[in-house]
């Protein structure tokens, strides 16, 4: 008799997992029945449109390829489509044996209720999740996309663009809790270091000097992804000090953390900064190539302990 497989147990459970998230998320889109968004369509027709509307004129067969839809299916629910006024079909120019497709005015408003409706729910569910939670679905969000997409040999859309931006009320908080998590998710760092942050952005927020200090925040789609601070330093009046580079794993890939970096250096210059200096850890190699980059060379390393663990601190410097 042939030997039986011996399954991986692990393997299993992570099997276990991704049905089970399955259940709860296609219940929790309303993929099952056929009032997507509280319309009249189903979650297929939903997209469908989408893809109508994104791509101006297109042809079925580039949308069937988009969605991974059968021909004859596609056909369906596009027939349902012109029936209902909400398609119009043109023979294509560069063949004519091909039709153009194009929503109506009305397959235009039902594509806009469908968004709104769509951005609505999305920023309910991350408004009701509180900070820590939001950023850990964002990244995990990310982290299955891009797993997908590998699977799948897809190449992947264009870079999401970021947008950097002075402090507001708010951000610090959001400074603390991202620094906090992320020291503790990649590296094991305790709560010391949290407290360390939360000192930082306090004496920043008490101390502030406009003239001389910045607080730089990075954002893609409103969502804070990234920081910087530059501050005076607290003896040398010519020296300023680069605070709390930060850049969620999320956004890495992105040169934010060139851009956060390259904005601290033109404003110590335009502050009449002789110089910058940082301190860091040798093993944020990441962080280290942002500052070669820009510049700035490594002056004295130390040994100690911080954070829950022994580590060698670095002081960087650049010369303006």
């Amino acid at each position: 008799m042939p030997r039986a497989v011996t399954a991986d147990p692990a393997l299993a459970q992570d099997a276990a997992a991704f049905r089970r998230f399955n259940r709860v998320y296609t219940r929790f889109l309303g993929t099952l029945g056929n009032n997507f968004l509280h319309t009249d369509f189903s979650l297929t027709e939903g997209r469908v449109i989408y893809e109508l509307a994104a791509g101006g004129k297109t042809q079925a067969k580039e949308i069937a390829e988009a969605l991974g839809l059968d021909a004859g299916y596609l056909s369906r629910i596009l027939a349902k489509f012109q029936k209902a006024g909400l398609l119009r079909r043109t023979t294509s120019k560069s063949d004519n044996r091909a039709a153009d497709l194009a929503l109506t005015p009305r397959g235009r408003t039902a594509f806009r209720t469908l968004n709104s409706r769509a951005e609505k729910e999305a920023r309910g569910f991350l408004t009701s999740l509180p900070p820590p939670a939001r950023t850990e679905f964002t990244r995990s969000l990310v982290a299955m996309e891009r797993a997908v997409v590998h699977r799948n040999g897809a190449v992947p859309g264009p870079q999401p663009a970021f947008t950097l931006r002075q402090h507001r009320p708010g951000d610090m908080g959001m400074v603390v809790s991202l620094e906090g998590l992320g020291y503790v998710e990649q590296f094991g760092w305790d709560g010391t270091f949290e407290a360390l942050v939360a000192r930082i952005v306090a004496d920043f927020i008490a101390n502030f000097d406009p003239s001389r200090e910045r607080c730089w925040v990075a954002e893609i789609d409103g969502r804070h992804v990234g920081h910087v601070f530059l501050v005076k330093h607290p003896e040398k009046p010519d020296t300023a000090k680069l605070r709390l580079l930060y850049v969620d794993p999320s956004a890495r890939g992105l040169g934010l953390g060139h851009a956060l970096v390259d904005d601290c250096v033109r404003f110590a210059r335009q502050a009449g900064y002789r110089r910058i200096t940082l301190w860091t850890q040798s093993i944020l190699g990441a962080a280290h190539r942002i500052y070669q980059s820009a510049g700035f060379r490594l002056v004295s390393e130390e040994p100690h302990h911080s954070f829950g663990k022994d580590l060698t601190g670095q002081t960087w410097e650049l010369e303006l």
